[in-house]
C-alpha cells in the first residue's frame, strides 16, 4: 500500500496545485470529514473514491464553495484559501459538475449554460442569440445535437448531464471537479467525455473525477485518493494499483459476487404485457409494442442503451402517459384506465431514474421522504398516521437498507447521494409491491452499497416479489438477473436466459439494427 506521505517524497511539491490539509467537517449528530489531507496534481485526473458516506462530495464541496470546513485550511498554489461561495471559488479557477442536477427545468440549455454568468449586448441587455451560438459551440465540442433553445425540463436526464458538463466547460477554470459525471450517460457520450478531459489535461487543466464505475477510474485516472468512513486511507499513483486494491480499500472486499437464486424456483406470472407502446409525437413509437411476462420471485433486467425506451416502459407500466396503448395485467388483475395511486395500490411501485425530482422532496425528512408513497398502510382508525408503526417501519427499512444517517428526522439533503437513493428504494419497499419497477437503481452507487442493493433485491426475489430493473452497465445485468430484456429505439430486441446473456450477446442486440424480438434469444416469457 501507498500511503499519502510516500506519494508527497516521491512527487515534487510544485506538481500539487491544490491541497487540503486537516480538512474537517461536522454536522450535527455526525462527522462528514476527519483531518483529510487531499492532493490534487496540475494537469492530471485525481480520483476520489469511496464508499457513500465517506465524504466524498462533502469535501468537493468544500473544495467548490458550497461548503466551509470545520476546522483545517485549503491551499491553491501554495497560499491559504477560504472561499465563501461557488462564485468565489470560480473566481480563483475552480468549477464542478454537481453529482445532483442543478438545473432551471423551466429555462433553455443556453439560459442554464450561462445562468448568473450571462453574456452581455451591453450593462443591462443579455445577448440571447450569442448565448445560444456559445451554447451550440460547447454542445458540438461534445458531439451532442442538443438544442440550445430546448427546454431543459424536456430533456431526459443524460442529455440534461450533458447540459451540466457543458456549463462547466463554459467558465475558464484550472481545477475542475466532476462528481458522477458519466453515472447517466451512455458508453458512446462516455468515450466522448474521455476525449474531452485528455483535451483539458493538455491544457493543464487538473480534474478531480469521481465515479463509483472503478474500471474507468483505473483507466482514465492519474492519482488515486481512497476515503473511508470520513478520513483519509490511501493514495496512490494509478499505474501502481488495479480494482482490487480500490475495494479493498474502500470496503475491505475484492471479490466480486453474483446475487442469483439459489433455487430458481419461480411462482405464478405477476406481470402480463401485452404490446407496450408509446407514440412518439412527429410519428414512430418511443416504447414499440413490446410483449413479455414477469414471474413472482423472479428479477429481470432490462438493458439497452440511453434512448432504448427503457424508462419510457416503465413510464407506460405506471400509467404515467395517458395516450400509452397494449394491455398490462398485474396479479391477475387488468390495470389498463388505471391512474397512478390505483397502480400503486395495487401492487406495482416504480423507483425512478432521477432520485432528486420524481423521487425525493428535499424540504422533507429521511422518515417522511421514506413513507410518502405508503400513508395509508400507518393510518389508524382510518384517519390519522400510527407514529409508532411510521416509526416502527422507516427503522426497519433504515437497517435492511444499511443506510447511512444520522437519524430518520434528518434532511434528505444531508444523506450522499447514494443513501439518498437508498431512501427512494426504501419508499417504495413500504408500499408492500408485487412487482417493483427499478431505473438505474444503482446510479451513483458505490460499490459496497451496490452489493447492499442486489443482496435487497434477491431477498425480495426469494420472498415472491417480481422486480423489473433497467441498467446500462453490463456486470449489474450479468450479476442479479433471472433473465434479460434488450431494448434498443424503443423495440423489444431480445429476450435472454441468464445463461444466453454474456456481454457480446446484449451489446450485439443493444446496437440500432442489430436482432429483433423474433430472432434474438426466447424473446416471449413463457407463463
Amino acid at each position: 500500500m501507498t500511503d499519502v506521505a510516500e506519494v508527497a517524497e516521491e512527487r515534487p511539491r510544485d506538481e500539487v496545485v491544490l491541497r487540503t490539509e486537516k480538512v474537517t467537517k461536522l454536522y450535527p449528530g455526525t462527522t462528514a470529514l476527519k483531518d483529510v489531507d487531499f492532493n490534487v496534481y496540475r494537469g492530471r485526473v485525481n480520483v476520489l473514491v469511496g464508499e457513500n458516506g465517506a465524504g466524498k462530495s462533502t469535501l468537493m464541496k468544500i473544495i467548490a464553495g458550497v461548503e466551509r470546513p470545520s476546522g483545517g485550511r485549503l491551499l491553491l498554489e501554495g497560499e491559504e484559501v477560504a472561499f465563501s461561495s461557488v462564485g468565489d471559488a470560480a473566481d480563483h479557477g475552480i468549477g464542478i459538475i454537481f453529482q445532483e442536477l442543478n438545473l432551471f427545468p423551466n429555462l433553455n440549455v443556453a439560459e442554464n449554460i450561462f445562468m448568473a454568468r450571462e453574456i452581455k449586448k451591453n450593462p443591462v441587455n443579455i445577448d440571447h442569440k450569442g448565448q445560444i451560438r456559445r451554447a451550440a459551440e460547447l454542445l458540438k465540442r461534445l458531439e451532442q445535437d442538443i438544442d440550445p433553445k430546448a427546454m431543459v425540463g424536456g430533456l431526459r436526464i443524460g442529455q440534461q448531464q450533458i447540459v451540466e458538463i457543458a456549463k462547466a466547460l463554459s467558465q475558464d477554470v484550472s481545477i475542475l471537479i466532476m462528481d458522477e459525471p458519466t453515472s447517466a450517460l451512455s458508453s458512446t457520450e462516455v468515450e466522448v467525455l474521455f476525449r474531452l478531459i485528455d483535451e483539458l489535461k493538455s491544457h493543464g487543466v487538473s480534474i478531480i473525477y469521481i465515479s463509483h464505475r472503478l474500471e474507468e477510474l483505473v483507466r482514465i485516472g492519474d492519482y488515486i485518493t481512497v476515503l473511508r468512513d470520513g478520513a483519509m486511507e490511501a493514495e496512490a499513483p494509478m499505474g501502481d494499483i488495479d480494482v482490487p486494491w480500490i475495494i479493498d480499500r474502500m470496503v475491505g472486499d475484492s471479490t466480486v459476487k453474483t446475487h442469483h437464486s439459489e433455487t430458481d424456483v419461480r411462482g405464478g406470472v405477476v406481470l402480463e404485457v401485452d404490446s407496450a407502446s408509446l407514440p412518439r409525437p412527429g410519428g414512430g413509437w418511443t416504447v414499440d409494442h413490446v410483449s413479455f411476462s414477469l414471474h413472482a420471485g423472479e428479477i429481470i433486467g432490462v438493458y439497452g442503451l440511453m434512448g432504448g425506451g427503457r424508462s419510457e416502459l416503465f413510464e407506460c407500466l405506471m400509467g404515467v402517459h395517458p395516450e400509452a396503448g397494449g394491455s398490462m395485467t398485474l396479479a391477475g388483475e387488468v390495470m389498463n384506465g388505471r391512474t397512478i395511486g390505483r397502480r400503486i395500490r395495487a401492487g406495482m411501485a416504480l423507483i425512478p431514474e432521477d432520485r432528486q425530482r420524481e423521487g425525493l422532496v428535499q424540504s422533507m425528512s429521511v422518515a417522511k421522504n421514506m413513507t410518502l408513497s405508503g400513508l395509508w398502510l400507518l393510518l389508524k382508525n382510518g384517519f390519522h398516521i400510527s407514529r409508532d408503526k411510521e416509526r416502527d417501519e422507516v427503522d426497519r427499512l433504515i437497517g435492511d437498507l444499511s443506510l447511512k444517517a444520522p437519524n430518520p428526522g434528518a434532511s434528505i439533503t444531508s444523506l450522499s447521494g447514494g443513501n439518498q437513493q437508498k431512501v427512494v428504494i426504501g419508499k417504495g419497499l413500504l408500499t408492500t409491491p408485487k412487482v417493483l419497477l427499478m431505473d438505474e437503481p444503482t446510479r451513483g452507487i458505490d460499490v459496497g452499497a451496490k452489493a447492499d442493493v442486489f443482496s435487497i433485491m434477491r431477498d425480495l426475489a426469494d420472498k415472491g416479489l417480481g422486480i423489473l430493473f433497467a441498467t446500462s452497465e453490463l456486470k449489474e445485468i450479468q450479476a442479479i438477473s433471472d433473465r434479460v430484456i434488450v431494448m434498443s429505439n424503443g423495440r423489444m430486441t431480445g429476450m435472454f436466459s441468464r445463461e444466453e446473456a454474456t456481454e457480446e450477446v446484449l451489446v450485439a442486440a443493444s446496437a440500432e439494427g442489430h436482432g429483433t424480438s423474433e430472432t434474438k434469444g426466447s424473446n416471449k416469457v413463457s407463463s
